[in-house]
């Protein structure tokens, strides 16, 4: 087993008044909630956590660097993090999957959902801040993101393979995707590559019955989007015989399962050519009729059974669509997180406002509208809020079919409000009367 816990003597003491996060469930101490720390340690060790009259409220591990001080591991006393509260929470994760999923020894079944993948663990949800682990068919990807974990991490993996073998999984590679900014403000390096052997980084995977290739090395985040799961699945009733634009596409798994509904045909769409690549290889693995365009060029009407894709900026390509007369039965809009803090969240909201209105009005009357935002600082209220606006000036009618939130894979702890973060929307679309 890799990797050791440290844990130090040091006891952080709280300011009165202050812990209100961890008080309420929550597993964050903040910087400015703390009075003072007795005791030695390094960054990464374990620490007791105390009130301001010493009443012991749990151990986490601290990082002086990070604004978030402490991340909590453990709120009883006898509770102590060590390798059997590791390999206690790891069982758990699975578990619960396995439970949620009705896993059957080789894919998990829900709501008329297949997949062979599924987020294993899923940081502070799963009661292990900061990391996230993604289980796409036989291989492992991981996402580390705070230091305490991060010191962990080799030990984590070798308990999920333990765990996942127990049930017959043999995992054949690990991959870490430890690769975003966010590392830098708990004070360490950007970084990913294998852990233990290496594999082919292109892992087939199934879902609903489609087949795609994930690209766990340079594929945006872990590689694909496992939150959606159900959401792609919602879509393909109102599919049939449809005319489909795809917008944000990634790796084309809306618009695949658009093309599985019964859709007449896709325009799927993406800034990126690698995405937009990767698109067309699933296509193909389907076996669609995959063509790209190129240029100015989009589909014409007629072009039935087809599953086009393009390269471009969608805020630039949608104006277009509108200026020539497209529509379109089904406008999908999917995009990244337009906003990772509060402070730019005006823009944010800017951005969801405009490709929501001209998402609108490329959707014939009474056609249908899937929108969606992957942001925590969007919350729903806003967010439901920007596309009513947005209906506003669109002189556009809503009639909402579905309010979805994240696959169960990814649990909304409640007292984290970071854990809820998707917000998946169908509507249709009616011309004002």
């Amino acid at each position: 087993m890799s990797n050791t816990i440290s844990i130090s003597d040091a006891k952080i003491i709280l300011k009165k008044g202050e812990g209100r996060t961890i008080k309420a469930g929550g597993l964050w101490v903040f910087d400015n909630e703390i009075a003072k720390v007795t005791g030695s340690y390094e960054n990464g060790d374990i620490v007791e956590v105390h009130d301001f009259d010493d009443f012991f409220l749990g151990y986490g591990f601290i990082n002086d660097i990070s604004k978030i001080r402490v991340r909590l591991m453990s709120r009883k006393k006898d509770n102590k993090v060590d390798e059997a509260l590791i390999r206690t929470r790891v069982q758990n994760a699975w578990d619960y999957r396995k439970a949620i999923y009705g896993f059957d020894g080789k894919l998990f079944r829900y709501e008329g959902v297949t997949s062979d993948s599924c987020r294993l663990i899923f940081g502070e949800a799963d009661f292990l801040p900061g990391i996230t682990i993604d289980k796409f068919n036989d291989c492992l990807v991981i996402e580390s993101l705070a230091l305490g974990t991060d010191k962990m991490k080799e030990m984590i993996i070798d308990l999920c393979k333990e765990v996942l073998e127990k049930d017959g999984i043999k995992i054949r590679g690990v991959y870490e995707r430890s690769d975003a900014k966010v590392r830098e403000l708990e004070g360490l390096e950007r970084t990913k590559g294998f852990i233990g052997a290496e594999f082919d980084t292109n892992v087939e995977i199934v879902e609903n019955d489609i087949k795609y290739i994930v690209d766990v090395k340079d594929g945006q985040k872990t590689g694909f989007f496992l939150d959606q799961k159900l959401n792609r699945m919602s879509i393909r009733p109102l599919c049939k015989n449809a005319r489909v634009l795809d917008c944000f596409t990634h790796t084309g798994s809306f618009g695949l399962n658009a093309m599985a509904g019964g859709a007449k045909s896709i325009l799927s769409v993406d800034a990126s050519d690698l995405a937009i690549d990767q698109a067309m290889e699933n296509a193909r693995l389907n076996g669609f009729d995959a063509r790209k365009y190129e240029g100015d060029s989009v589909p014409l009407k007629d072009e039935s059974g087809v599953a086009g894709y393009k390269c471009a900026d969608i805020f630039d390509l949608l104006p277009s669509l509108e200026r020539s007369g497209e529509l379109y039965d089904v406008v999908i809009l999917d995009p990244p997180a337009f906003t990772k803090s509060r402070a730019s969240i005006k823009k944010a909201v800017t951005g969801y406002r405009e490709i929501n209105i001209r998402g609108m009005r490329l959707v014939r009357n009474g056609g249908y509208l899937a929108t969606c935002s992957c942001s925590h600082f969007m919350d729903e209220d806003l967010f439901l809020k920007t596309i009513k606006e947005a209906a506003r000036d669109a002189h556009k009618r809503l009639r909402q079919i579905e309010f979805r939130q994240q696959g169960p894979d990814h649990p909304i702890l409640w007292a984290n409000d970071t854990s809820y973060y998707l917000k998946f929307v169908i509507f249709q679309v009616v011309d004002e009367m």
